[in-house]
């Protein structure tokens, strides 16, 4: 069955990696963006990939009226969708006592509002029909803040809080519609050279860093099976077991460590450092999916493939340990 695809943050980074994942399998697709020419590049793209169909939309996330005029329009034209992935972001890297009240306000419109207004959105076309998969791109930092990032981590703790009590709602009104959230680690996306910025020296994703396409892998693949969450990458099960094991020890670790691991040694000039949190990066360039660190992007994640298969390994831990009791009573008798 051909699905119709809708993806907020379509443009660049892991929304771009999923609109292409989706391209492949022969999808409908609705693409939303703020950057024409990031959204431009992206239908190019998809449809070079095989998607059936490609729609764009110009949109802010934070404008709840034009995400519902996107959904609306997708669903004329092509049908309501079957998916829905929530991944537009924005991020201001600095202590908080440096973030303005603005920005803040700005990071939580785009991230967590946006995720709400894209899954209100979502719900006004799948309840009807009583199907459809609901995916928020979330993070490890739904569950752990780190230094420098407040306003995001806020905010992905926020969707989390917001999913928890939809989901229930939904398993007893709609339980054809499912809600999944994927935590995901560090990813190689252009964020980090758009983002903004504080800090004396170029952002980085906290190492070890993930190439989007893993990230997509994982997005898809919660799409099709609807997990409650799937963490991935074993740096996002660290974080979320430290945080429950030993959070205070966590908190001086990442007092020391948490400024240079997410910097470069490359210094940058705020004068010329052009950031996206009130509007695109609109310089005519298709920024694609990967940032700068490809060369340090693991292309793999152990973690996800056992995140993903849980159940079959599950299965076969039980089988052997059974073979291996059945084993142990013959020997004794």
């Amino acid at each position: 069955m051909t699905q119709t695809v809708m993806i907020t943050g379509a443009s660049a980074g892991v929304g771009r990696a999923v609109a292409r994942a989706y391209a492949e399998r022969g999808a409908r697709l609705g693409l939303i963006a703020r950057g024409a020419a990031g959204l431009a590049a992206a239908e190019r793209d998809c449809r070079q990939r095989g998607a059936a169909d490609v729609r764009t939309y110009q949109v802010d996330v934070a404008d709840a009226g034009a995400v519902q005029q996107a959904a609306d329009d997708l669903a004329h034209h092509v049908g309501g969708p079957d998916v829905w992935v929530n991944d537009a972001m924005v991020s201001v890297f600095a202590p908080a006592w440096e973030i303005t009240a603005a920005e803040f306000r700005r990071v939580t419109e785009v991230n967590y509002l946006g995720t709400v207004y894209g899954t209100l959105a979502a719900l006004h076309h799948m309840r009807p029909r009583g199907h459809g998969a609901i995916v928020q791109v979330g993070s490890a930092l739904a569950y752990r803040g780190i230094p420098l990032q407040s306003a995001y981590c806020a905010s992905k703790h926020a969707i989390q809080g917001f999913n928890d009590s939809l989901r229930a709602e939904l398993l007893r009104e709609n339980p054809g519609v499912r809600l999944s959230m994927v935590q995901l680690p560090a990813v190689n996306t252009p964020q980090f050279s758009w983002v903004r910025t504080r800090l004396p020296r170029h952002p980085q994703p906290v190492p070890p860093i993930f190439a989007p396409e893993v990230a997509a892998r994982a997005i898809c693949w919660a799409a099709d099976h609807g997990p409650r969450e799937l963490n991935v990458g074993g740096p996002t099960w660290k974080a979320r077991l430290g945080n429950v094991l030993a959070p205070g020890l966590l908190d001086r670790k990442l007092a020391h460590d948490g400024y240079d691991s997410q910097q470069t040694d490359t210094p940058i000039d705020p004068a010329t450092w052009r950031d996206n949190l009130d509007g695109p990066v609109d310089d005519g360039a298709d920024h694609g999916a990967e940032g700068v660190f490809a060369d340090r992007a693991r292309t793999r994640s152990a973690a996800l493939w056992v995140s993903a298969h849980k159940p079959a390994l599950s299965a076969a831990g039980l089988l052997t340990v059974a073979l291996a009791a059945t084993g142990l009573a013959r020997r004794r008798r």
